[in-house]
């Protein structure tokens, strides 16, 4: 039986989803018009914003609404938006998107679900900050919380491949943490719209005011309050984009330009285009813009209608609102250029903005946050991930095959002299990480795992592993084992499920790899090995035997060859036979 914990939005939980652009946000400290809403009524901006906000916010299933409501008062026309956004889009072509515009509160068309064993939300989207979220995570949050509303805010320091440092009470370092994977944790209720709001289906009609969604988010808490609903909050991994902000706003829409297909940038009354501009890369442009001549536009750039590049001007990476002007000769460069801001420059005054970019990521094909690791990575048609594969699968197939007849020769030995199950199981971190069940026959009492610490003094390696000359808690057969190596047998019923390959870096837990970030990330590019270039070349001097296990891990990596590992196999059969002789 599938457990909700685990579905996350393979079977999506959203019914509705509602993508609000906040009224209040629409008017700068000064006086002036925000930026958002400037480039909501620049055409073609807008659909490259809402084409954004619809397609990567939350996955949704093929049925469900989106619904983009924009305050009345912009004076912008939810039909000509839509329009625009339809050419930007890239979700599902069977969604239903609908754009509304709304005076005081926003009216919401309710459908309640059909019954279904599954919880189902409905989605409130904070439009001023475009995000990509971990929809893992989030999802089995939404499975497992009891709250009837949960606000959510991405959080970039809860991304992985961060480290967090601990501070003692004086302020010095007491020691860091490195974490490895996306995180979530809770957080107290905002005070003002969050990212995103999740509604259960069932309580909808309980949060609204007449069948709307009342404007502050005061008002909808205390509408939350005044009905016993129980809220909660919590930070995710992920990412955002303030579109508030100049770095925001360019930065989103860069990561969609990005995703546009040349095709779609057209350009349009190319009689207004002089012959001696030149357009780089990918610019995208409205209706009845006039370019001068030597002027030059480098792309990811967005010009709006009725703008006016004069001659010489130079824009990169930049975006040109509606009837903006750029005078002669004037230097843009990572820029939002408004109409208002245009009227105030000088004719000849150059600018630059060398201010620091904002970090982003993309999100993949699954919906997941794209990270930046650095694991090395093979083509499809590699040995790596053709033929190293297919030579595993029959290396482990004859090795089972050939000791099948005694197998059960050594799970009677074991159980008759050494109280306990006869196979050792024990987490260890596979390919990229992934965590699977590492199994050897048993060679130690049960329980040695807990002893291994109150010995760890007399280890005679340095590094987290662990190894002494006579270890008590190995029992007579298992001390044979262990020295001929068949203790190891089992491990090739891994190498078919495809968490190990018979030559590769020792499988180690997490409590090792995060020891050494390069040497984690370099080991974890391939599958673990049952043995490897450390296990025949490590010298066992003291204190460098760690020092030896990070440097040959990363050779193998570097130099990972079908003739390295013919080579490290050869030695690795000499050893076990020399082994094996000794015993007798």
């Amino acid at each position: 039986m599938r457990s909700d914990a685990l579905l996350g939005f393979r079977f999506c939980p959203i019914h509705m989803k509602l993508i609000i652009i906040h009224k209040q946000k629409s008017i700068t400290a000064n006086g002036e018009e925000g930026l958002l809403r400037s480039a909501i009524s620049t055409e073609p901006i807008a659909g490259v914003i809402f084409g954004g906000l619809t397609s990567t916010a939350l996955p949704h299933p093929f049925n469900s609404k989106i619904i983009c409501a924009i305050p009345q008062e912009w004076g912008v026309v939810p039909r000509k938006i839509y329009d625009q956004t339809a050419t930007f889009r890239q979700s599902f072509s069977s969604s239903r998107v609908k754009m509304i515009s709304y005076s005081e509160n926003m009216p919401i068309c309710w459908d309640p679900p059909r019954r279904t064993r599954h919880k189902r939300w409905v989605a409130l989207s904070n439009g001023r900050f475009a995000t990509q979220i971990n929809n893992e995570l989030l999802g089995k949050v939404l499975a497992k919380t009891q709250a009837d509303v949960l606000a959510a805010n991405a959080k970039p320091d809860l991304l992985a491949y961060r480290e967090k440092v601990r501070l003692t009470a004086k302020g010095k370092v007491a020691g860091f943490r490195r974490f490895y994977a996306d995180s979530v944790e809770p957080a107290p209720v905002p005070m003002d719209w969050p990212h995103y709001i999740f509604v259960k289906t069932g309580v909808v009609d309980q949060v609204l005011a007449d069948g709307a969604l009342p404007g502050s988010f005061s008002a909808f808490l205390e509408r939350c309050r005044s009905a016993t609903l129980t809220i909660c909050a919590v930070n995710v991994a992920g990412v955002v984009f303030d579109l508030e902000t100049e770095d925001g706003l360019l930065n989103f829409c860069r990561t969609r330009l990005a995703k546009i297909r040349n095709s779609k940038l057209e350009i349009r009354n190319l009689d207004t285009i002089s012959q001696d501009s030149r357009l780089v890369g990918k610019v995208l442009l409205g209706k009845n813009v006039h370019i001068g001549p030597n002027a030059i536009v480098v792309g990811p750039t967005i010009i709006g209608n009725d703008a006016k590049i004069e001659q010489g001007a130079v824009i990169n990476s930049s975006i040109i609102c509606q009837s903006a002007l750029v005078p002669e000769d004037q230097f843009i460069q990572n820029r939002v250029v408004r109409e208002s801001e245009s009227n105030r420059k000088r004719p000849g005054r150059t600018t630059r903005n060398n201010s620091k970019q904002v970090f982003y990521q993309n999100v993949n094909s699954s919906g997941q946050l794209a990270g930046q690791t650095a694991f090395r990575t093979w083509s499809r048609f590699s040995y790596v991930r053709g033929l190293k594969r297919i030579a595993d699968i029959l290396a482990a197939i004859m090795v089972l095959i050939f000791f099948a007849p005694v197998t059960l020769f050594i799970a009677l030995a074991i159980k008759l002299t050494s109280p306990g199950t006869i196979f050792f199981k024990d987490k260890r971190q596979g390919l990229h990480g992934k965590a699977f069940n590492c199994v050897k026959f048993r060679t130690m009492a049960i329980g040695a795992d807990r002893i291994q610490e109150t010995l760890r003094i007399v280890s005679q390696v340095d590094g987290p592993q662990f190894k002494m000359t006579d270890d008590p808690r190995l029992s007579a057969v298992g001390r044979f084992l262990r020295e001929t190596y068949i203790d190891e047998i089992p491990q090739f019923l891994s190498v078919l499920l495809g968490q190990m390959s018979v030559v590769g870096p020792r499988p180690s837990p997490e409590a090792e790899n995060t020891l050494c970030p390069s040497w984690r990330d370099a080991r974890l590019s391939v599958r673990p090995g049952i043995t490897g270039l450390w296990q025949v070349c490590r010298t066992r001097q003291p204190m460098k035997d760690f020092q030896e296990w990070i440097h040959y891990d990363i050779e193998y990596i570097r130099n990972l060859s079908p003739k390295m590992d013919l080579w490290i196999c050869w030695q690795t059969a000499k050893k076990i036979v020399r082994n094996f002789v000794s015993q007798f």
